[in-house]
């Protein structure tokens, strides 16, 4: 009996242990699995992009080149010591009758200190050019960071559309397996009571596979299009995580139809990379003046001050020693404070066509630029009136796929319907699936591309949002 009581109590304390155990685990399974949403996947996608870390510090390195410049129009400042707390000297002196020549040493300390000032007043506008130059530079920089910020926002979210789709592809596969099998089980209990051939049953058979084969397609473009989506966010492959659906009211966030003459028109007031490049060519411009100042003349202002002392260790004249009434060092370097200003004129008369070379690279750089943002330029008109097509045609696509679906679904149950009695061949039915299968999986590729095409006239136009 004790035996039995202590059994007792070991499977009680087990089933409790179970008890507790398990919502742990449960809740451990479903942290171990995250579900991100749209904004998320892009706010990854920046916190771990290179190329918005790049940008970032391309715009940090600009912002100091502008101190830099600024620091061109203060006075440069600069300070000097010297200190020879030992030195020792020998020599030979001669008397002044010529005859006799004695021996000298001087054992002694030596302190020098200068601090010196310039400040340039004119150098052919090559201050102020540097400056202007660098100024643009900077704020070409922060356009270039924000362009790229969009860029990564525009690529997750074709990335992201695509693995929605390929999700919604998948299950459409999958309802159509489940079809196919359904109607694999009624074929073949009507082959058993005699309403089906065995011809029949076999090509059901077929048709299922086929349908299983399906999925497995689907299956693998769905993983595919998820570790796209991983790439542009740069994380581990081996995240467990699920997408968020997109909201129902997205068809209420789509565009009219889009006018391009319009869209160009707001392009060119939105587009980042378009400032920036913009203001690249005007800081080209500014390099040609800043070329240019070597054929001018220089002109500085220097101001120096400087002090410096010696005392005397030791010094004798053969072995007489030498007693010298010199003050301390600390007094000599008070009282012997000397002052100057000069102002200093500089002029390169012929270095060799050096500064002829530099101005026609930075006319070669300016011009340059400037035809890269006519092309800019011309390719976002381009492509403007290319994605204003494209989303054009994605509309009417899904109208026609509405029409498509709604027919092939009346369809397939109108077959479906004579099939169970068996006075539709397999033919016809297998052809009714099919069609409503394509019909379904048209319609979710025509949204989700009306939905991909928005995205590509957001980014053409300058319009998407980066956070």
């Amino acid at each position: 009996m004790q035996s039995i009581l202590v059994f007792k109590f070991f499977s009680y304390l087990f089933i409790a242990a179970f008890f507790f155990a398990c919502p742990s685990t449960s809740s451990g399974a479903e942290s171990a699995e995250k579900k991100l949403s749209l904004a998320r996947c892009i706010e990854i996608a920046l916190k771990n992009s290179t190329s918005s870390l790049k940008a970032e510090n391309t715009l940090k390195l600009r912002g100091v080149d502008v101190m830099r410049n600024y620091g061109s129009f203060l006075p440069r400042l600069s300070a000097s010591a010297s200190i020879s707390p030992y030195a020792l000297s020998r020599s030979y002196t001669q008397d002044y009758s010529g005859t006799a020549i004695t021996k000298s040493k001087t054992e002694s300390k030596t302190v020098d200190l200068t601090l010196a000032t310039s400040l340039n007043l004119f150098n052919g506008f090559r201050d102020y050019a540097s400056l202007q130059a660098a100024l643009k530079t900077e704020g070409a920089a922060g356009y270039s960071l924000s362009r790229a910020r969009q860029t990564i926002a525009f690529d997750v979210t074709q990335a992201y559309y695509q693995a929605l789709l390929n999700i919604e592809l998948l299950d459409i596969a999958r309802e159509n397996l489940l079809l196919a099998r359904d109607q694999l089980t009624l074929t073949d209990r009507q082959f058993q009571i005699g309403l089906k051939s065995i011809i029949d049953r076999d090509q059901q058979q077929a048709d299922a596979a086929e349908s299983s084969l399906l999925v497995i397609k689907a299956e693998t473009r769905m993983q595919q299009s998820m570790l796209e989506l991983v790439r542009r966010m740069q994380i581990d492959p081996r995240t467990m995580f699920s997408l968020e659906p997109l909201p129902d009211n997205r068809n209420g966030l789509l565009y009219p139809k889009p006018d391009p003459d319009s869209l160009v028109t707001i392009a060119f007031q939105r587009r980042s990379d378009l400032k920036a490049k913009e203001l690249e060519t005007k800081a080209s411009k500014w390099q040609v003046t800043q070329a240019r100042s070597t054929l001018y003349p220089r002109l500085d202002l220097t101001f120096n001050v400087g002090t410096g002392g010696t005392e005397y260790l030791h010094q004798s004249i053969g072995s007489t020693p030498v007693i010298y009434s010199y003050p301390p060092l600390s007094d000599q370097l008070a009282n012997s404070i000397g002052y100057s200003a000069a102002l200093n004129v500089s002029w390169t008369i012929f270095d060799g066509f050096q500064t002829r070379y530099e101005v026609e690279a930075a006319k070669i750089n300016h011009l340059n630029q400037q035809y890269d943002y006519e092309d800019l330029k011309n390719y976002i008109l381009i492509d403007l009136h290319e994605a204003a097509k494209e989303y054009t045609s994605a509309l009417m696509q899904i109208e026609t796929a509405k029409i498509s679906l709604k027919a092939a679904q009346s369809a397939f149950e109108g077959i479906k319907r004579k099939s169970d009695l068996g006075s539709v061949s397999f033919i016809e039915l297998s052809s009714a699936r099919a069609a409503l299968f394509s019909a379904r999986s048209n319609l979710s590729q025509a949204t989700y591309n009306l939905a991909l095409q928005k995205n590509i006239l957001d980014f053409t136009t300058g319009n998407i949002a980066a956070p």
